[in-house]
Formats: structure tokens, sequence, C-alpha cells
């Protein structure tokens, strides 16, 4: 919320610059966004009265005027604005001065006709377009009749106030207000303040017989109406238009922007209906039904939701309540009798019905954080006073009330040694009761205790814990006096699943990978590739940001295919990725998803570039297979890592994907993703991996992985054999590991052939054995006694020749 600190000026005395104001409001008691002087980098701009206006004779929309700046002789403007007219005062840009974006304005030609300045537009001289009123959006702005030729227009303008941007927390819905704010400033600098109290002066019959009001009271626990008739509606005055647009606003007519300035004043929005264009004399507040629609001031229409609250006539909705207002009861410079709505509605509807609508409104806004449900008719009784002074409006007497019920007080219990206690200080009790006099709380005192009534305004504050908040932004959070802790201190340390984690990122980092972090939402098609879980349902979130950001991630992989696909459309072919991070499995019947840690990565183009010594190789099943044991090995997994061909992933290639298996139980897969998949996502030829981490975290691990170093010497042994095409190297793998006896120390293959001179259906397998013994010399009987094992085994158990 924007803040004129010329308006807080007019009611307390106030000797700080607004900055320094604002940093005291940062520091006790919401953000401040920033401080803005409007005229801040602006020169040498002033009124100007036009004195002729005469069409440019090369031009069909420009216009040659002569236009009084204050000077001796009047000066002479080409302007392209249409509303450009005789008798009119205007903003002028002098030659060399300074307009919005640091724009400098020199004496031109334009078309042949020479231009001292310029004739501006609000938006030219720094006006966001969301402000300037409609009349004057396409055009320049004319300025009141009484402004003096000469004369700068920042004052005029109220460009020469300070403005400060609240950010104003969803607890403090009492600063989104002049009242609020001040009350809490006359708080903070220990200064009294007296704020108006309206006198509605009614001359008109009684309100409760032109109006009869019908109200849910579960929805709206307040609601009233006040009635003015005979209103002229006209442009509201300058100083409200000020007001307006200094706070982010744009003025539209003298009835609109009165309802505006009573909310930005008192933090109540009300809303304005033409009564005339009632259905008769009823308003309902109740629940949209089935099937109605609306179209609101915004023209556009809204199809109504049974948890909506509506204001309606006898006929049909005519306002989205606490929301926006209806097009049909809208004020029009017809309107000649205005119903002023001064309420309060259930936060949670109103909340919801903006977000279902997308109409997140100022009025929504306030309602949804709560307003001052002792100040309802306060706000109700001011634009009504306003509508008289401002509008010529006769206001009916009375107001007609639908429904009146105010909550209690809070009345909380709290004791000085509490509070000295949990503050650190030694406040007397006196400090305490004036800190919570100066914020309008009532304190009945007994020795001790403190007995305190909380204004129904502050509807933050509930727990004596509240209460001590309080006192302590008031008294000052650097008034607090600093302490030491005591007592022995305990030494933190990461919990098991944390160093594994970390350790994750260590290794996969060391393996040539760099972390990614996706966004764990993405698109229900997205969501449902590369699944594990081949049941689980997805979660759709009921008010996405996005149709990009719909459900939640049930798999890691399509956000680092995305990653690798923005570096693809920005030339960078070679990109290796890792991320940690949790998916959400949903069961068909549950409502909330089941959480797992996962890790997964993906790799396309080369993991090593080309260098003299080598050529550049694209990245494959094998790489990534190393890749992914030496994870498991760094992560000390007790259990043996096999690998499992799985042509089923529909999102995988079918002859280069595998599940990852520990003891016979999946964990995850790799492979390459299927060329149709990659298309898609505009990528190349790409290998990923996706494991469940949070299964890797439960298993049982190798408490150490070093061991110790031989001193004696090794002996090796090559075995070749022929066997079927069918037999693995797995298979091979595991008779020689269970054969190979004690003293195996390692198995590898090293050499695979199938063409000439080896019979159709077979294939050449060649390893090397390696025997120590680490306590004492190994002799070669014990070497052969083993090896004969092992080929009695392969030629019995696999059908091998030893060649």
């Amino acid at each position: 919320m924007k803040i004129s600190y010329n308006w807080i000026k007019n009611y307390l005395d106030l000797d700080v610059s607004a900055t320094d104001l604002a940093e005291k409001i940062e520091r006790t008691s919401v953000e401040v966004d920033s401080v803005v002087q409007p005229s801040a980098g602006l020169k040498k701009i002033v009124v100007g009265h036009v004195l002729s206006v005469k069409a440019h004779p090369d031009s069909d929309h420009l216009h040659i005027c002569q236009v009084d700046v204050g000077d001796e002789e009047p000066s002479q403007i080409v302007c392209g604005a249409p509303n450009i007219a005789e008798g009119q005062n205007v903003i002028v840009a002098l030659p060399g001065s300074r307009i919005a974006d640091n724009v400098k304005i020199k004496r031109s030609k334009m078309r042949g006709v020479e231009s001292a300045g310029m004739i501006c537009a609000l938006q030219e001289i720094g006006f966001p377009e969301d402000v300037v009123p409609k009349a004057y959006v396409d055009g320049i702005y004319v300025l009141p009749a009484d402004a003096q030729p000469g004369a700068p227009v920042f004052d005029l303008l109220g460009m020469n106030d300070s403005l400060i941007d609240l950010d104003v927390t969803p607890n403090r819905g009492d600063m989104l207000s002049l009242n609020g704010t001040l009350r809490d400033l006359a708080a903070i600098y220990d200064q009294p303040v007296q704020l108006d109290v309206p006198e509605v002066k009614a001359e008109g019959p009684a309100v409760a017989d032109q109006l009869t009001l019908h109200v849910d009271e579960a929805l709206a626990p307040q609601y009233r109406m006040r009635l003015v008739r005979n209103l002229k509606i006209a442009p509201s005055p300058m100083w409200l238009q000020i007001r307006l647009w200094n706070a982010g606003m744009r003025p539209i007519n003298n009835v609109v922007d009165v309802t505006n300035y009573v909310m930005l004043k008192y933090g109540q929005p009300l809303h304005a209906f033409d009564y005339d264009k009632f259905d008769g004399q009823d308003v309902y507040v109740r629940a949209a039904q089935a099937d109605e629609k609306l179209t609101t001031l915004d023209e556009n229409d809204h199809d109504l939701d049974p948890q909506d609250i509506v204001i309606a006539d006898a006929k049909a909705p005519i306002a989205l309540a606490g929301v926006m207002g209806g097009l049909s009861t809208a004020i029009t410079d017809q309107t000649t009798t205005v119903a002023i709505e001064s309420a309060v509605f259930d936060r949670t509807h109103i909340r919801k019905a903006a977000q279902r609508h997308n109409l997140h409104t100022d009025a929504s806004q306030r309602f949804e954080r709560g307003v001052n449900q002792a100040g309802v008719q306060d706000a109700a009784d001011a634009a009504a006073q306003l509508f008289t002074e401002l509008a010529g409006g006769e206001v009916q007497a009375g107001t007609v009330v639908g429904s009146n019920n105010q909550p209690d007080p809070a009345i909380i219990k709290l004791t000085l040694t509490r509070v000295n206690q949990v503050l650190g200080t030694l406040l007397s009790l006196d400090q305490v009761t004036h800190i919570l006099d100066t914020l309008g709380f009532a304190v009945e005192t007994a020795d001790d205790e403190m007995t305190v009534t909380v204004p129904i305004r502050r509807n933050d504050i509930h727990i004596p814990a509240d209460l001590l908040e309080e006192i302590a932004r008031i008294y000052g959070y650097d008034k607090l006096p600093a302490t030491l802790p005591t007592g022995r201190m305990t030494q933190g340390r990461l919990t098991p699943a944390q160093r594994l984690v970390r350790a994750t990122r260590h290794s996969l980092e060391g393996l040539g990978l760099n972390q990614a972090i996706s966004y764990a939402l993405t698109t229900e098609d997205k969501a449902k590739m590369f699944l594990t879980h081949p049941d689980s349902q997805v979660t759709k979130l009921a008010w996405p940001m996005s149709v990009d950001h719909a459900v939640l991630r049930m798999n890691l992989v399509t956000g680092l295919l995305d990653d690798i696909a923005y570096n693809t459309a920005r030339k960078v072919k070679d990109v290796a990725l890792y991320e940690q991070g949790r998916v959400f499995y949903r069961e068909d019947g549950q409502e909330r998803p089941a959480e797992e840690e996962h890790i997964a990565g993906a790799v396309t183009g080369t993991l090593l570039p080309k260098a003299w010594n080598h050529p550049a190789q694209p990245v494959d099943f094998y790489q990534l297979k190393g890749i992914v044991e030496a994870y498991l090995q760094d992560m000390a997994v007790n259990g043996d890592v096999t690998f499992e061909a799985n042509p089923q992933m529909k999102e995988m290639h079918p002859g280069r994907t595998a599940d990852i298996l520990i003891h016979g139980h999946k964990i995850g897969f790799m492979g390459q993703i299927h060329p149709t998949v990659a298309k898609a996502f505009k990528i190349g030829a790409t290998m990923v991996f996706d494991l469940n981490l949070q299964a890797i975290i439960d298993m049982p691990k190798r408490a150490n992985q070093y061991d110790v170093i031989s001193r004696y010497p090794a002996i090796t042994r090559d075995i070749a054999m022929l066997v079927d095409e069918n037999v693995t190297n797995d298979q091979i793998m595991a008779v020689i590991n269970r054969r190979g006896g004690a003293y195996l120390q390692s198995t590898k293959l090293f050499d695979v052939y199938a063409g000439d001179n080896v019979p159709a259906g077979k294939k050449s397998l060649a390893y090397t054995l390696t025997y120590q013994d680490k306590t004492a010399t190994l002799v070669d009987d014990a070497v052969n006694q083993a090896f004969e094992k092992v080929t009695k085994r392969l030629e019995s158990d696999l059908g091998a020749e030893i060649r």
C-alpha cells in the first residue's frame, strides 16, 4: 500500500524525513518496499495556458499552439494531442527540461515549424498509465482553471509528496489504511493522534422505508447500507484525485472516488450501487445459485460458484461480494441515487472467490486480511458526508442494518515478570502500560498482573505472546539487551540421511555432472513419463499459476530434459546434469500424495571433449552404467548391484535400457531415452538414470570401504572361451566369482569377439583372473587348483568351450 507522507503529517507532528520515517516503520511495524518522490529527476515543467490553436499546414494531426508559460511573450509549441483546445491550462515541459525516463526536451522543428517545448500527458511526466483518468489516457491532461501560468506543476499535481510503499503482511491488515498506520506511528513516536469523526447531515426520509436487507449472517457478519439522493456525478476535486493517484488508483468520478478514498483512509472497502437500477427495494446477501452469471465492472463475464457470496436484488446478482461490483448497477453520469454498502464478509469465502475468478482487488485484499469490525458504520457515514460535500447529495435518514455481529474484544492477562523475563529487560509497570496505552489498548493492573483489552481493530492479537511482540517492537528491538546463551552447548551434526545426500552431491559432481534444480510442478503429460510407480495418480493443483506448472512431478527426468533442451537451444551440446529432489506419488482414492526422495541424472553429447590424444566420443550406455556403479560404490551400498534389460518402458530405448537392482530389489532404471521422446524435447541422444534415493538411504551400508594393500605379489590367469550368444557376462562372472576360491581378487573382461573363425551362434569372451594372498606369498599350485574349478564349472554350467 502506498501512503502519502504529507497525508500522515496532517495528523502527526513529525520532524523526520520520509526516508527516516520509512526506516522506522520497517524496523518496528512492516516492511517498506520503497520511498519515492514523483517529482525527483524532473525539472522545468510548468503550467501553460493555451492562447490559440491552429492546424499544422503539413500534418493532419499536429497543432500549432501559442501558450502562455509566464514569460513576457507566449511560446509556440507544436502538439499532436487530439484533445488540445484553446483556453486550457496544460502541463508544459520548457526547453532544457527533464521529463520521465530522464528525457531532455530541446527546442526543435516539427515538419518545418519551430516548437519551444512540449505539452505533456501525465504519462510523459512519470505517471503510470493505470492511474491516469480515462478521459486523458490518450491525450494531454487539463489542469484546473485556477492554475497560474508559469508556476511549477509539481505541487499542483501532488508530485512533491513522498510516497511510502508498505509491504503489509497478512496479519497486519489494520495497516492497509491511513488510520491504522497513524495509530501505529502515534505509538512509535509517542504522540497523540486525533482522527476525523464523520458528521452526517441527514435531510431525507428514513432509509428503512426505501431499502430492505436480507442477509445470511454466516456469510456477512455485518452488513449495512446508507442511501444518498439527488447526486450530481462529476470529476472529483483535485485534492481527491491526488490522494488516489498517489495511492496507485485511477480517479473515476466523485462518487466512485469517495468510496476508494474512504477505503484508503479507514481500511473499510465500500461499494456504491446505482439505487435506481435495483429491481425493487429488497437487497439479498446470499450464496450464488447454480448457473447464475455476473458481468463485473471490468466488463468480464463470470460463471458463479455456489461458494461465492453475491449481493442480489429480487431478480439476479448485482455484485460479487467483497471482490467487485456488477456492471448492471454501476455508477454512470446519469446516476442520481446511490446506495452505499459497508460490510464485513467471511474472509475465507472472499479469498477463494478472488482466486476462483482471478479478481484480486484492493477490496478483496482487505477483506482477506480482516477489516476493523468496529468501524463499519464510521466508513459508511464518512462516505455519506463526502457525497454531500462533493456531489451535492441528500443523505436519507438512518442506516438500514442487515446484520451486526461484532466480535468481543480480546482480553489477555500478562504479568510484568513475564514481560521482563522474555524480553530480557527491566521495564517498569508504568513503562509497559504506557506502551500499551499508546497502542490504544485498555490496561487494568493489579500488583504484577495486567489485564489488557485489545481493540477489535487489532484482530491479530489473541495471546500473551502477541502482546509481548507489541511491547518489544514499540519499545524498540534495538534497545533489547544482548545476552549470551547459558549452559552447555550441544554440537550440531548432520543426520545420516543428510550426510548421504551431501555425499551424493560430492560423488556425482566428482563424476562430471553438474547439479540442476527444476520445478516440482510440471504438466500432466510430463508427470506421467518415466514412472517407476506405474499406478500412481497425478496430483493436480487447485489454483495453478500456469498450465506448465499445474501438477506435482512424479519423476525428475523430464525436468532434466527441459534443462538440456534449454541448453541445446543455445548451442550448448555437451550437458551432464543431476538433480536430487522429491517426487510425488498418489494412490487412487487418496487426497494427498506420498513424497519420495530421488536422484536422477541426464547426459547428452560427450563427457570427455575432443583433445590432441583422443577424439570426442558421444556418451553411451556403458559410460552411464559406470557413473551409476561408481556412485553406488561411493554410497557404500552393502549388496550386489546388477542390471537387467527392460524393453518395456515406453519412454526409453527398448534395446538400451536396464533396471538397476540391489540384492534383486529394483531401485531405479538407466539407459537412453527413446528417439521419439528426444525429438519431442528437441534434444539429441541422451542417457538418463533415476534412482530411489530414499531406498538407498534406508539400505544397510558397509562400515569400512578400505582394505589393506597386500605386500605379496599377485598371480594372473587368462581364460578364453566360446559360449552361446545368449550367455551373458553376468552369468559368467557369477560362476567365476562363486568358484574362484578365497584368493580370487578381481575378474576383468578384456576381449569380446564374434565373426570370422567363430561358429555361428557363438561368441568368444576372454577374462583375466587375478589371485593374491594378503598374508603370504601365493604358490602356483593353489592358483592352478582354483583355476581348474572355475574352468570345469564354466564347461558344466554354461556349456563353455575353453580355448
